[in-house]
């Protein structure tokens, strides 16, 4: 597998407008408010819808809102309990990546998906959870059906966590070198906010599963 042209052919459709750079606005949204410690406000207020215009409209860009899926059903108000548990996640969440998925750092990360699964009316599908998970935290891949393919994982648990630790512990240099700044929505152009190594890995095995 060639890390480097798997992101590079994903790149290539992200663009200010195309939907893959939905990520990036949800991201920049909740990443902003954490590094101004502004996580409690993301919940208040007008900042709750904001907040849950952010992660639909990122979700529906990615598949989520289609077909039979329960979120279809629902108007954006059945997203404030979910913004609400992010509002009140822990920080280790926040800083974790694939970098370090230690015991500890694995345990939080699958008691936080719990939490997310409880959050939503209908119980949602590991899909899902990983989709929220990276497109807010950006700490896990999202397990999609292409990077479920790409990568042969199947679920959120901690066996896929210790496997995703060692894939970037093999493939570290290229990783860390694609890991490219987000797109910010007003200008379009580059931020100084880096795309975390889970979602470089999320990346390269969409793409590879796309195949």
């Amino acid at each position: 597998m060639d890390i480097e042209a798997n992101v590079r052919e994903y790149l290539a459709q992200r663009h200010p407008t195309d939907r893959y750079t939905s990520f990036d606005y949800c991201f920049n949204h909740f990443q902003s408010h954490r590094e101004q410690g502004l996580v409690s406000a993301l919940a208040e207020g007008p900042a709750m819808q904001l907040s849950c215009l952010h992660l639909g409209f990122y979700l529906a860009s990615w598949g989520m809102y289609r077909g039979s899926t329960s979120l279809l059903q629902r108007s954006l108000r059945q997203l404030a309990p979910v913004v609400e548990a992010i509002a009140d996640s822990p920080e280790g969440v926040w800083k974790a990546d694939a970098d370090d998925y230690s015991d500890a750092v694995c345990t939080e990360l699958l008691e936080f998906a719990e939490r997310l699964r409880r959050a939503f009316r209908e119980r949602p599908t590991d899909t899902l959870v990983t989709k929220v998970m990276l497109g807010v935290f950006g700490c896990v891949p999202a397990l999609d059906q292409y990077v479920i393919k790409g990568s042969g994982l199947r679920t959120l648990n901690r066996s896929s966590l210790e496997w995703l630790a060692r894939f970037y512990a093999a493939n570290r240099e290229v990783i860390d070198r694609n890991r490219i700044a987000t797109l910010d929505f007003d200008t379009g152009k580059a931020t100084r906010r880096l795309y975390s190594r889970a979602k470089v890995i999320d990346m390269v095995f969409f793409v590879e599963g796309a195949r």
